[in-house]
């Protein structure tokens, strides 16, 4: 039976009902390290081979957004038509995964996004605007590491916080860069997605699965 786009986005936005279970409890209590912490717990759990580079880069895309992917709408659209052309639909994955502490970022999962029935163009547009709209903050991907670097220290997270420290001096030394993912992140799990602003993608806001 085919789904409406409220019915798609209600039921699909995040499609992890124990994260937003636990999200909305913490939000009650604004604690912005514990809503981190379990994003970055969440990509550990379903993607336990990320290395250091794999999780600067969640790290990078939650406080900086993805204006750095958007020359410009010719070359983002020509992109995202390659990788559609290309993409191997069959594995399930969800339409969307947590980005920033807030909820506002997203990372959607192209394969998900098509399987479910989503329109390109609408990712697109949501794609670009949120390249323009979204304020890339230094001070948030200082402060989102700094989270990082005590979840190692407490044994949360598989990383020497050393080797955290040292990564993090080398990548603001260079201007705090974007990255791509690792070898074997893109080897084994092949991601396909797009950095939004999950407001973007309806007019409506979304319903939470698991509320």
């Amino acid at each position: 039976m085919a789904m409406t786009k409220r019915n798609l986005l209600g039921m699909a936005v995040f499609g992890l009902g124990l994260w937003f279970g636990l999200t909305t409890s913490v939000d009650a209590a604004g604690a912005e390290d514990e809503r981190f912490r379990q994003v970055v717990t969440y990509h550990l759990e379903k993607y336990p081979s990320m290395e250091i580079q794999d999780l600067y880069k969640l790290v990078f895309q939650a406080a900086m957004g993805s204006e750095h992917a958007v020359p410009d709408r010719q070359a983002a659209q020509q992109w995202l038509e390659r990788e559609l052309a290309t993409l191997v639909i069959g594995s399930e994955e969800p339409f969307s995964e947590p980005l920033s502490p807030d909820g506002e970022l997203v990372r959607v999962n192209l394969r998900g996004y098509v399987e479910q029935g989503g329109d390109t163009r609408e990712l697109l547009d949501a794609f670009i605007a949120t390249a323009k709209q979204f304020e890339a903050s230094e001070g948030g991907l200082e402060r989102y590491w700094g989270y990082v670097e005590a979840m190692a220290e407490t044994g949360q997270i598989p990383y020497p916080k050393g080797q955290l420290g040292k990564w993090f001096a080398e990548m603001r030394d260079q201007g705090f860069p974007a990255v791509h993912h690792s070898s074997s992140y893109r080897n084994l799990y092949q991601p396909a997605y797009r950095v939004v602003s999950r407001e973007l993608l309806s007019s409506e806001r979304p319903m939470i699965t698991g509320q």
